[in-house]
């Protein structure tokens, strides 16, 4: 069988856009209970900008076996201040951080660890940018999502952004 492979590629890329649209279209489904339309997926799309998945700002990830893309995982950079561990109650430090979004794999790859070496890569990446931590939110009715963060070793936690869709935050420290 032919491996899977894991590569950064350019978001707006006629696969990225098309693995893109996929995920939308499944995102807002499932949130529905019902296919979504083409309005609902254009929205969303012009809601969460692919432009910030690419250098300096973020980055984009494809799974592929061959020439068939599978899925994909993206990861935005972005500066938080947090409580600095080691000094007074009102002191602050700004880290960097890796915000994950648009983890998908197409329903055919489901079950083959394509998710699991997305979110390696992801990892990988971070750790070589000197990201403090990796972060994400997601939705109550994304089970199997909610299940993988936590089996990479992601935990639950306070809620980082006020995004409407949002019902739990995970966080990795790196």
């Amino acid at each position: 069988m032919t491996p899977i492979e894991i590569s950064i590629e350019p978001p707006l890329s006629a696969e990225a856009r098309a693995v893109t649209m996929r995920y939308f279209d499944d995102l807002v489904s499932r949130y529905h209970g019902r296919p979504a339309t083409p309005e609902e997926i254009a929205d969303v799309d012009a809601s969460y900008p692919s432009e910030l998945l690419q250098a300096p700002s973020g980055l984009l990830l494809l799974a592929r076996r061959g020439a068939e893309v599978l899925g994909c995982a993206g990861m935005r950079f972005v500066t938080d201040t947090e409580p600095a561990a080691d000094a007074g109650l009102d002191a602050s430090a700004r880290v960097r951080l890796g915000e994950v979004t648009r983890v998908f794999v197409d329903g055919s790859a489901r079950g083959l660890g394509v998710a699991r070496l997305l979110m390696a890569e992801l990892e990988t990446q971070a750790r070589s940018l000197g990201l403090a931590a990796l972060r994400l939110d997601t939705r109550s009715d994304l089970v199997e999502a909610r299940g993988l963060y936590a089996a990479v070793g992601f935990t639950e936690g306070a809620a980082h952004n006020d995004d409407p869709y949002a019902e739990h935050w995970f966080r990795k420290e790196l």
